[in-house]
Formats: structure tokens, C-alpha cells, sequence
């Protein structure tokens, strides 16, 4: 076992959209486990549009990355070393070791992954994080009902995909959005999604809303919050009386602060959205996936039969290097991934 990790730490923070000056490459000793702590050399690592949040000076739900700190990710590897009895070296573990080769966590944050079963990426996707939070967030917050209409952005992403789907399998309409002529073909071809409209390919929040009119005749009863900007300025004039809107992230506006230069369209003013929602009846909930772990078993038990017997798929994205974790991070803001981001780091 080599006595030598790296690591990619916060070297400064950014404004605007995150740069390679933010991020540092560094190299250190590999910890040591201490009791009741387990030592992962870390195989796949996570990338998600969370943590450019957790790189802000901010108030938030979560406390942000201290300069100099290691970046947060979720991480799945081989355990090399253990002082707890429930993990072995040779077992395989998901945990949250960051943007790392190497990771001590105590084992009772760890969740044993078995790579007999699925592959051990899945932990990071469809299996993991992203997948529960558009499980969770449409069963609970959505409450999808047979006949009705879904739309969701980032439709050929880990959460759009998984909630595309899930509406699917239920019986409704699913018109996603995705950047790109591409990566529409792929939500329909491959997620089965019944419509979907490349954003890119409209101007004006006001031409994307005419084109949703059209694929969504009967209007929208559940638009899953993920992106904000564009597109909930096209949505909310189609949502149906008694509407859902589970809200589990806006990454249009996570580079520009506040509402962001692109939130232009008058019908986006705050008294607009309270009268929209207030005179539609119309149910808006925000939701933090890490509140709700309690439900990750049943989500376990719904979807995993259904990937292993292919009613659900899914899509990787896989970077190759922690040296190159920092670019594929900020391609992934930009939309430059396809499917679920990950960095592959042995």
C-alpha cells in the first residue's frame, strides 16, 4: 500500500463560474484509520452541481468548503484498512471521502457496496444520491398520478432521468428538456421519455413555453424543479389547477447569484410566481435529499429490481484522473456532461 494520496483542495473561492485557479492539486500522507474508522482507497468519485454551492462563503443548508479544505464528494472504493468489525479489507464502500484518493470515515457513515450485484458506480448515480433525490422527490413532493403530465429539465441526467422514468413506469406523459439535439434523442431513445426540447434551440423563455404548449396540450400537472432560469419561466404559465413543483435545485443560477442575469422575463417577478401559485392552487415544495435517508431502503427496494431487469437505465459520464476532476466540473455547469458525472481514479 503506497503511504501517499492527493487530493484536490478549495485554493480560493470563486465568482461567477469556477475556474482552475480555485482548485489545488495537492499530495499528503494517507491517514490512518483510528477506532471505529475505515480506510478507502477510493476507486470512482462523484461530481455533482451541488458542490459548487459548498464552494461559496454562504449560508446554506450544508456549511461551505473552508479554503484549503479538501472539495466534498461522495466516493466508492476498496476498503485497505479497518478497526471495526462490519468491514473487512478487500470490501468495497461507499462514503463521503471528497475529492480524494483516499478517505477515513468512521464506519457507521459508510454503506457497503456489494460489486457482485451492480456495478460499484452505480452507488454514485442511479443507485445512489441523484437517483433517490428523483425517486424521493416525485413520489413524495409530485405524487404522480396515471394520465397526468410531468415535465423535468436535465432529462438525460442522473435526476431527470430517474424521475422521467419513474413518471413513465406510472402512466404519465414525461416531456423532458435537455441541452442539445443529442442529448434529446438519448431521452427519448433511452429513457423512454414520449417528447423532449433542446432549450438551446430557443431564444426566449416565451418560444420555449409555445413549444411546450404544444407537447404538453392537456398543460403540466408536476414540473420537477432542477435547473430554474429559462425554463420555469416557460413552465409556470402551463401549470395545471393543483399543480405539484417539487424543488430539489436551480443550476442555471448557481454561477450568477441571486435570480441570475438570464431570470429577464417579467412573468418571473415575485409577485408573479405567489399569484401563479396562490390562483392555480398549486403545491411547491423544496426538499434536501440528506434529510430523508430514511426512506433510502424503500427506494432501494423499488428500484434496484427495476434496473436489474432493465425498466430503468441509466447513463455515465466518466472522467478519467483526479487531476482532471476540476475540468470535468465545470464542463458539467455548462452542461457538457451526458448522464451521471463521475471521475475514475484508479
Amino acid at each position: 500500500m503506497t503511504d501517499r494520496m492527493y487530493r484536490i483542495a478549495l485554493a480560493s473561492r470563486p465568482t461567477g463560474a469556477p475556474e482552475a485557479a480555485n482548485f489545488s492539486y495537492e499530495e499528503a500522507p494517507v491517514p490512518a484509520p483510528g477506532p471505529g474508522e475505515v480506510l478507502v482507497r477510493v476507486h470512482y468519485m462523484s461530481l455533482d452541481p451541488y458542490m459548487r454551492g459548498r464552494m461559496d462563503d454562504a449560508k446554506s443548508y450544508a456549511a461551505p468548503v473552508p479554503l484549503g479544505g479538501t472539495m466534498e464528494a461522495g466516493g466508492v472504493g476498496e476498503v485497505i484498512a479497518s478497526n471495526d468489525p462490519g468491514f473487512a479489507p478487500g470490501d468495497f464502500a461507499f462514503g463521503m471521502f471528497g475529492w480524494a484518493t483516499h478517505g477515513v470515515q468512521p464506519a457507521k457513515m459508510l454503506r457497503k457496496i456489494d460489486p457482485k450485484v451492480m456495478p460499484i458506480t452505480t452507488a454514485l448515480g442511479v443507485l445512489g444520491m441523484p437517483g433517490f433525490t428523483g425517486w424521493y422527490g416525485l413520489m413524495e413532493h409530485g405524487r404522480p398520478k396515471a394520465g397526468e403530465t410531468l415535465v423535468v429539465a436535465a432529462a438525460t441526467g442522473p435526476v431527470g432521468s430517474m424521475v422521467g422514468q419513474v413518471a413513465r413506469l406510472a402512466g404519465l406523459r414525461t416531456v423532458g428538456i435537455a441541452g442539445g439535439a443529442d442529448k434529446c434523442r438519448i431521452a427519448i431513445e433511452t429513457f423512454g421519455f414520449d417528447a423532449c426540447l433542446d432549450h438551446r434551440a430557443y431564444d426566449s423563455a416565451a418560444d420555449l413555453r409555445r413549444a411546450l404548449a404544444t407537447e404538453c396540450p392537456d398543460g403540466i400537472d408536476i414540473y420537477f424543479e432542477n435547473v430554474g432560469g429559462k425554463v420555469l419561466e416557460a413552465v409556470l404559465p402551463l401549470m395545471n389547477n393543483f399543480g405539484r413543483i417539487p424543488i430539489c435545485g436551480m443550476i442555471s443560477w448557481y454561477n450568477a447569484g441571486g435570480l441570475g442575469a438570464g431570470a429577464s422575463d417579467p412573468g418571473l417577478t415575485g409577485p408573479a410566481i405567489w399569484r401563479s401559485i396562490l390562483v392555480k392552487f398549486l403545491s411547491v415544495n423544496g426538499f434536501i435529499i440528506s434529510n430523508h435517508f430514511d426512506r433510502y431502503p424503500a427506494f432501494l427496494s423499488e428500484v434496484a429490481p427495476k434496473l436489474a431487469n432493465g425498466e430503468i437505465r441509466y447513463l455515465e459520464d466518466v472522467a478519467e484522473g483526479l487531476e482532471n476532476a476540476p475540468a470535468a466540473f465545470m464542463s458539467m455547469l455548462r452542461g457538457g456532461n451526458t448522464g451521471k458525472q463521475i471521475v475514475k481514479l484508479i
